[in-house]
């Protein structure tokens, strides 16, 4: 159940009506980091929360303030638009300091809404439920929340730059503080939740002996900036390893051949310029496969009648596999449990 109290958290009066900057005020409400937007991310994961406790009155709390603050900028939106012109514009607009103003102002609001603050941003974009981050990972949701607060404060503090009016200053100074205090409490939050032990510092927490061993420690040095490696991230015992020269490890990115009834334009036995498309080659003796058979996955090199490594998970066995198979400069197949090819990947041939 939600109450609604007649007063503003925070007052919402401008010195003067200016049409030119409620239209830029709308980003703080239906913008993709506007107000609208954690109001609904908040709801939604306070909703969802499965804690009762400490995390949800959290959230809650917050979400609910974040109604305020979407009342507090409709209302400096309404109050902006005071005396903004309704009717003859086109004859309005012959006069060059009424064209100016026009030019700025946002017509939904004076067609839409009667002079009042929409549920779109400072372009007319309507609000867009996609905005939000509700995953009922809390460790994941804070992070965004904390990003999200982030965000909302830049553009605060660009729009407080963008007018001189002492009531508009007054209300985002306000504003600055909230959207200050709220990214401290996501970050501490997030600090609590590793604390008490329901999240580390990866979300989530679980497949992580699962994962691909190989792959989960490095930076792939992919772009013409030479300095990557030069960061804290690259140093130290806990470093990440930064692969100066990777090579891609997938084959060609091929589409298979389409359904006739598509119609995709398709050249069975080939490029357009007649040449024959390589297909796939079969497995030659000293390729590697990776296997599953008798509860375990397997490395096994074609040719030999006994399986060269065994390991507890796809992940683990796929590493041992591909590695064998870059030192020998072979074939790597990995196959599914049905024994069907997953992938392939060719490593010096």
């Amino acid at each position: 159940m939600f109450r609604h109290t007649k007063f503003l958290q925070f007052e919402a009066k401008p010195e003067r009506p200016d049409p030119y900057y409620a239209r830029k005020l709308q980003e703080l409400i239906g913008g993709a980091y506007g107000e609208m937007t954690v109001t609904m991310q908040y709801l939604f994961q306070g909703w969802n929360c499965r804690i009762e406790g400490k995390y949800k009155d959290l959230i809650m709390d917050t979400a609910t303030e974040e109604i305020g603050h979407v009342e507090m900028l409709a209302t400096m939106v309404a109050r902006l638009l005071e005396g903004a012109p309704a009717t003859a514009t086109a004859e309005a607009a012959q006069d060059p300091v009424m064209a100016a103003v026009l030019g700025g102002m946002d017509p939904q609001q004076a067609i839409v809404s009667g002079g009042g603050a929409v549920p779109a941003d400072s372009n007319g974009t309507p609000w867009n439920g996609k905005y939000i981050v509700a995953s009922g990972n809390l460790l994941a949701d804070f992070r965004a929340n904390a990003a999200a607060e982030a965000q909302g404060r830049l553009q605060t503090a660009r729009l407080y730059n963008m007018t001189e009016d002492p009531g508009v200053k007054e209300m985002l100074k306000f504003n600055l503080a909230r959207d200050t205090v709220h990214q401290k409490q996501w970050l501490r939050a997030i600090e609590e939740l590793q604390a008490d032990g329901l999240e580390s510092d990866i979300a989530p927490g679980a497949l992580l002996d699962e994962e691909d061993q190989t792959h989960n420690n490095t930076i792939w040095h992919l772009s013409d900036g030479p300095d990557g490696n030069k960061g804290t991230w690259s140093s130290g015992e806990d470093r990440i390893e930064y692969l100066m020269d990777p090579k891609p490890l997938g084959g060609p990115g091929s589409a298979p051949k389409p359904a006739p009834e598509l119609y995709v334009t398709y050249a069975a036995n080939g490029s357009g310029n007649g040449s024959t498309a390589a297909e796939p080659a079969e497995l030659a003796e000293g390729d590697v496969e990776t296997f599953y058979a008798d509860g375990r996955w397997k490395n096994q090199v074609v040719g030999n009648s006994r399986a060269s490594s065994t390991g507890d998970t796809k992940a683990e066995a796929q590493a041992e596999g591909r590695e064998l198979a870059r030192k020998r400069g072979v074939a790597h197949v990995v196959r599914r449990k049905d024994g069907e090819i997953a992938e392939r990947h060719e490593y010096g041939r």
